[in-house]
């Protein structure tokens, strides 16, 4: 995945040495060699790599450094390299090699022309960025799903009373709509960060060779052009060399595992609590006692998080310490990435199901929504909008808490309030605000009702988020179409290229 040398000796003019393209005898053997390839981890950058060889040969041959002739030659022998698969290469140090010492197989010398006025230093990097970008917007196409998941559900759940937490122990009452519009929110922000990290990782790094440039007359902006890149990292230094795009990505991929591990835990807990049942699809039973019902896909959704996060970190302490240009160890950056955005992609579709099939226990819900006094906020809010101190409010509902149970009515909770009021302002409940009034914010369902401030759970304020919400979605779904159609757009024009050369 190296080369540190702007031609090969299966260059433009040939050898007709044996061995590889690259090493030829001297540096072919050793017991190292095993060690220092590639070749089985790069299998998902082939497509990648034979993209990035059709664009520069078919970029060479528009220049006139490569004869027309002969790079109708190479682009067939690609042809054949494709349809044989990665796994008929010949062995090499790396898929990139391997496919040109078998194109040299097929067309003789003229093959290594392919490689003119580039490094594998250049090519790597342009075909990593060529498979990332495809692995982000996957990974962004399944955040729009997940919030298109959450978004329905909650629009069917905006009454829906459900307990709310802090620190894990009851705390106010909200609804479903509520609860999952929260990570829907979070879950859009990874949607902007994934396509960020896109819009860097689109551009082409071909043409940098080794990391100085070349001498002959090549147009960089037309293999960009070719390969859907958005322009070129113009620094033939840094364009060679940078990694800081699979950091980029690593960590984009990481956040999205992060936000989805904390929907699967709260799913299990609910699932524990028997507010929510997930469907059968999304679950399983254990080997050796039938009653039970696990949650298996949402622990395994949990755990890619920690992978995820790894996966990061890895590749972030890689990088930290290498000189500038190109450095072996970059060798180990990216196939990681690649296989860690496609865990995460898995695991947010496999939450977006879990989401879409789950089966919300209403009425469990309704009866845990105001345990542990969790409407004590809003009797303090009350007694602060009749005039009190919030903080003389605050005494108040803390000292009626110590009395007030989960089995209490509304109307013996209120009295315990009124008695609280009494002994710590001297003053009965009414001076304040009603009894009526109270009983009415210690309901679960009313006080989630008086909660209409922007971005709060009643269902008026929850009607104006769900609007929020669907605009962003078809706004990143556009987003997201308008790139993919710009890929397929360049892939037609890179094979139609190609065929004008048959």
């Amino acid at each position: 995945m190296t080369d540190d040398d702007p031609g090969t000796a299966g260059d433009a003019n040939g050898t007709g040495a044996t061995g590889t393209a690259v090493r030829r005898d001297r540096f072919s053997g050793g017991p190292a060699r095993e060690f220092l390839s590639s070749l089985a981890a790069d299998a998902a950058i082939f497509e990648a790599d034979l993209a990035v060889d059709r664009a520069h040969t078919v970029m060479l041959a528009e220049q006139g450094i490569v004869d027309s002739a002969v790079a109708g030659d190479i682009l067939a022998a690609l042809d054949d390299v494709e349809a044989a698969g990665h796994d008929a290469l010949p062995d090499g140090e790396d898929v990139h090699e391997a496919i040109e010492t078998a194109v040299i197989d097929r067309v003789g010398p003229d093959g290594g022309r392919m490689h003119t006025a580039r490094s594998r230093n250049d090519e790597v990097a342009t075909c990593i960025r060529y498979r990332l970008r495809e692995d982000l917007l996957a990974a962004a196409e399944a955040t729009i799903a997940l919030r298109e998941a959450l978004v329905d559900v909650a629009s069917e759940h905006t009454e829906t009373v459900m307990p709310g937490y802090t620190h894990l122990q009851p705390a106010q009452p909200t609804t479903v709509a509520h609860y999952l519009l929260s990570y829907e929110g979070g879950v859009a922000r990874d949607t902007e960060r994934l396509l960020d990290a896109y819009d860097r990782v689109d551009r082409s790094p071909l043409g940098a060779a080794a990391f100085a440039g070349t001498p002959f007359d090549i147009d960089r902006d037309r293999t960009a052009e070719l390969l859907g890149f958005d322009g070129t990292v113009r620094n033939s230094t840094d364009a060679a060399s940078a990694r800081d795009f699979l950091a980029e990505g690593a960590t984009a991929c990481a956040t999205l595992a992060t936000t989805l591990s904390g929907l699967a835990e709260d799913l299990v807990l609910f699932s524990n609590k028997g507010f929510v049942e997930l469907s059968d699809a999304y679950a399983s039973t254990s080997s050796i006692m039938p009653q039970k019902k696990n949650p298996d896909t949402l622990e395994l959704t949990r755990g890619v998080a920690g992978d995820a996060i790894g996966e990061a970190t890895g590749t972030l302490s890689l990088l930290k310490g290498l000189p500038r240009a190109y450095n072996r160890d970059l060798q180990r950056a990216h196939a990681g990435v690649f296989e860690i955005a496609d865990d995460v992609r898995e695991a947010t579709e496999v939450a977006a199901g879990a989401v879409a099939t789950a089966d919300w226990n209403e009425a469990t819900l309704a009866d845990a929504a105001g345990e542990g006094f969790s409407t004590a906020t809003g009797v303090a809010d009350l007694l602060a909008m009749g005039g009190m101190p919030f903080r003389t409010a605050h005494e108040i509902v803390a000292t009626a808490a110590e009395t007030v149970s989960d089995g209490d009515s509304p109307a013996a909770a209120a009295a315990k309030v009124d008695e609280a009021t009494r002994n710590v302002t001297g003053e009965p409940l009414s001076a304040h605000v009603s009894r009526e009034d109270v009983e009415s914010a210690l309901d679960p369902a009313a006080s989630v009702a008086s909660r209409d401030s922007a971005g709060g759970p009643a269902p008026d304020a929850v009607a104006d988020e769900l609007a929020t919400a669907e605009a962003g979605i078809e706004a990143d779904a556009a987003a997201l179409a308008d790139e993919r159609e710009s890929l397929a757009a360049a892939a037609a024009l890179l094979d139609a290229e190609v065929d004008s050369y048959a």
